[in-house]
C-alpha cells in the first residue's frame, strides 16, 4: 500500500532528442525498496562465506538491471585469461562458417517442431532480453505457451500470473529483473499462456530432470497440438548424456514425449565484463548482431558441444556497449532531471508501468545514482509511468507520460 505523504514541484523528465520539458508534481510516499543498493551487494560479498556467495552477487546486480556489475562479479568466480586463434585457425573458421541472424534463422527451425529451448546464464539480462525478441516471431509460427523454469511453482505459485498480465516481487526469484519482467510482460501481452514448471520438493540433479521434464510433458498433454518455448538456466537445454544428471532437462523431455525439440544455447559464449577474455570465436566474427554460424558445407547450425551432450544451435551476442551506463540493446533512453531534487545519497530510480501497483509490482527499469552529479538515464517505450525516487528512508513518486 502506498501513502501519500505530501505533494511538492519538480522539474520534468526529458526524452533524448526532445526539447519537451514541463513542470511535474511529485508525491511524498511510504515505499519499501526491494532491491539492495550497490554497497549493500558489495558488503554482503566481503562479509559472506557462502562458496556460492558471487553467484548471488551477480544475481542480485541483475535484479536490479546492472548488468555491467553482474557481468564483472560473475567473472571472479572463475578464473579467466585471454585466449585467441593463431591466423592459421581463423581463416579456416572464416571459410568454414557464414555467420546469420540469429532471430531469424531460430525462427524458421523452430517452425519444424512443436518445442524450442533456449538457456540463460542466471545473471544475464541480454539472454533474457534476447529471448523477449523471439517471442513475437514464434508466437506467429503456432507458439502459444512460455514455460519458465524461473517461475516460482507449487505453494509459491503466482496463480494470478496470466490475468493480471505483469510479474510481482514473489512471481519468482530472477524474475525481480527488470528485463525478465518485460520478457514475461510481453509474452502475456501477445496471448502466451505462461506457466512454471520448476519442481517443489526440493530435488536437484537428476530427480529435479525428471520433475521438472514431467510438468512440461502435463502441459504438453493438456494443448497436445500447440507448440511450447522453454526458457531455462545453463545446462538444462542439454540434449545427449549429462555428465552429471545423466539425462538434462531437454533430453528427459524428448524420451517423454517423442518430441525432438530445437535446442538454443546463449550462454557458452556469452561475453566476458572484460571483452579480450571472451572466448576466441567471438573475436573472429565482426558481429553487431545476434549471430548463428552456419557450415558452409552442410548449411547446418555450429551446435554447441559439451562432451557427450549438445545444443542445436549456439548463439553469439555482440560486445555490449554502455550508453550513459546503459546497455545498448536497451534503446528507448530517457533523461530524468534530478539537479533541483534535494534527497542524501545514493538514490535509486525505478520506474513502474501506471496500471501496475508500485508496492509489489516488478519495475521495467532501475537506476542507481551515487551522488548528485549523476545522470540519469532509464530505458522507457512510449506509455505512462509511476517513477519512484527513493534512499531506503526518503521516497517520492513522480507520474509521468512518455510519447
Amino acid at each position: 500500500m502506498i501513502f501519500i505523504k505530501n505533494t511538492l514541484f519538480f522539474c520534468s523528465l526529458t526524452l533524448i532528442f526532445s526539447s519537451c520539458t514541463k513542470q511535474e508534481i511529485i508525491q511524498k510516499i511510504n515505499y519499501t525498496l526491494p532491491y539492495k543498493f550497490n554497497y549493500e551487494i558489495e558488503d554482503k560479498l566481503a562479509k559472506d562465506s557462502l562458496p556460492w556467495r558471487f553467484q548471488i552477487a551477480a544475481s542480485d546486480y541483475a535484479s536490479k538491471g546492472n548488468y555491467k556489475d553482474a557481468l564483472r562479479v560473475w567473472d571472479s568466480i572463475f578464473p579467466i585469461r585471454e585466449r585467441t586463434y593463431t591466423s592459421t585457425e581463423i581463416d579456416s573458421i572464416k571459410n568454414s562458417f557464414t555467420p546469420t541472424n540469429a532471430l531469424n534463422f531460430i525462427t524458421s527451425e523452430a517452425t519444424k517442431t512443436q518445442i524450442t529451448i533456449i538457456n540463460e546464464a542466471h545473471h544475464s539480462s541480454l539472454h533474457r532480453n534476447f529471448t523477449k525478441q523471439l517471442l513475437q516471431k514464434l508466437y506467429n509460427h503456432g507458439y502459444k505457451h512460455l514455460g519458465l523454469e524461473a517461475l516460482a511453482n507449487g505453494n509459491e505459485k503466482d496463480i494470478e500470473l496470466n490475468t493480471r498480465k505483469y510479474p510481482i516481487q514473489t512471481t519468482g526469484y530472477y524474475t525481480k529483473d527488470p528485463q525478465f519482467g518485460e520478457l514475461i510482460r510481453e509474452a502475456l501481452s501477445i496471448g502466451f499462456h505462461v506457466f512454471a514448471y520448476e519442481q517443489t520438493a526440493d530435488k536437484n540433479g537428476k530427480e529435479r530432470e525428471i520433475v521438472q521434464a514431467k510438468n512440461i510433458q502435463q502441459v504438453i498433454n493438456k494443448f497436445p497440438n500447440e507448440k511450447i518455448l522453454i526458457h531455462c538456466g545453463f545446462d538444462h537445454a542439454l540434449e545427449g548424456i549429462h555428465q552429471s544428471w545423466e539425462k538434462a532437462l531437454a533430453e528427459r523431455l524428448k524420451e517423454y514425449t517423442n518430441i525432438d525439440p530445437l535446442t538454443i544455447n546463449q550462454v557458452f559464449y556469452s561475453e566476458k565484463s572484460n571483452p579480450k577474455f571472451n572466448h576466441p570465436l567471438l573475436k573472429v566474427f565482426n558481429i553487431n548482431e545476434a549471430t548463428v554460424l552456419i557450415n558452409k558445407k552442410d548449411r547446418k547450425p555450429m551446435p554447441y558441444i559439451k562432451k557427450d551432450s549438445w545444443s542445436d544451435i549456439a548463439v553469439l551476442h555482440p560486445n555490449t556497449t554502455f550508453v550513459n551506463e546503459k546497455a545498448n540493446w536497451l534503446n528507448n533512453q530517457v533523461s530524468l532531471n534530478l539537479s533541483n531534487y534535494q534527497l542524501t545519497y545514493p538514490i535509486m530510480v525505478l520506474a513502474y508501468l501506471k496500471n501496475e501497483d508500485i508496492s509489489t509490482a516488478v519495475p521495467v527499469d532501475i537506476v542507481e545514482l551515487k551522488d548528485k552529479n549523476s545522470s540519469c538515464f532509464l530505458n522507457l517505450k512510449k506509455g505512462e509511468y509511476n517513477i519512484v525516487i527513493t534512499n531506503s528512508k526518503d521516497s517520492f513518486l513522480l507520474h509521468k507520460k512518455i510519447k
